[in-house]
């Protein structure tokens, strides 16, 4: 009888690891081997060996770093933005009222939009003769003349990261609303009697107890933040000069493009390493928090 009942579990188990061994396992080996190789699209039955050029390559490569500096940027837009104002539509949504369901919704909408359809609307409203440069220019005359939101690298990045928290504010409101609810409030009726506040309430109850659901939201949005590419794929496509690049794009640029697939895959490993460290380091900081 247990024989049977563990060739039945063989039976399930096998088909799904065949699926993560050929579609995910194999292609990682495969991508770790090319990263040795000098490895071309153009060239597939050629590979040289060239051991660990690729990284040193990547490592002296000043638009890897300048894609490294454009997630740090992006992340420190993107992430505290949508962490603060997704839980305060959280807080205000969690209330009692008429049409609360109806908001939630709303709010949500933005999240499960399309990445591409948001890219190209934002690309429209923010381009030089675009929907706010119209309105700025033409309707309000605020300025002279059209703003470069996408051709200077500071503004594009905002740009980007703005569309990021729009995106996110309702995926963080759905985890922090779920959170909320699990809040006693038996400790905000104590509070009230005791005279405190609504911002004393946040401040002492509210945060405190969904302390592991932020830490979880910050290291999910940051991870998130680091895998950016349709949006800037979509509205800047790196530019100008590549001064917009991220590892993500840069690495299609560098496989699709130069088709140097030798060079994206040494780029692939050295970004999981980056994520990996930064994960290792939350982890950390948050145990000793």
């Amino acid at each position: 009888m247990r024989k049977k009942e563990g060739a039945a579990g063989y039976l399930f188990f096998i088909p799904g690891f065949m699926f993560f061994a050929l579609f995910i396992l194999y292609p990682l080996i495969r991508n770790f081997i090319y990263s040795f190789y000098d490895f071309r699209l153009t060239d597939l039955g050629n590979p040289v060996y060239t051991g660990f050029s690729n990284y040193k390559h990547v490592l002296y490569d000043s638009t890897f770093w300048i894609s490294l500096r454009n997630i740090i940027i992006y992340g420190v837009i993107s992430v505290p933005g949508q962490m603060f104002l997704g839980f305060l539509v959280a807080y205000a949504l969690h209330q009692n009222g008429f049409g609360i369901k109806l908001f939630r919704v709303l709010y949500f909408l933005p999240v499960i939009t399309s990445w591409v359809v948001a890219s190209l609307i934002f690309k429209f409203v923010f381009m030089d003769q675009g929907f706010l440069n119209y309105i700025i220019t033409d309707v309000l005359h605020l300025t002279k003349g059209p703003i470069s939101w996408l051709s200077e690298p500071n503004k594009a990045l905002l740009v980007i990261g703005s569309l990021g928290i729009w995106k996110g504010v309702g995926w963080v409101m759905v985890i922090y609303l779920a959170a909320l609810q699990g809040v006693p409030k038996d400790l905000y009726e104590a509070a009230s009697l005791d005279g405190a506040g609504t911002w004393d309430k946040i401040r002492f109850i509210t945060l405190p107890s969904i302390r592991s659901t932020t830490i979880f939201i910050q290291m999910m949005l940051i991870i998130g933040a680091f895998n950016v590419f349709t949006s800037i794929f979509l509205i800047t496509n790196g530019g100008p000069l590549h001064q917009t690049e991220v590892m993500l794009t840069w690495m299609y640029q560098k496989a699709f493009t130069e088709y140097d697939l030798g060079y994206a895959s040494a780029l692939s490993y050295l970004f999981a390493i980056i994520i990996a460290c930064l994960t290792a380091v939350q982890f950390r900081l948050n145990r000793q928090n």
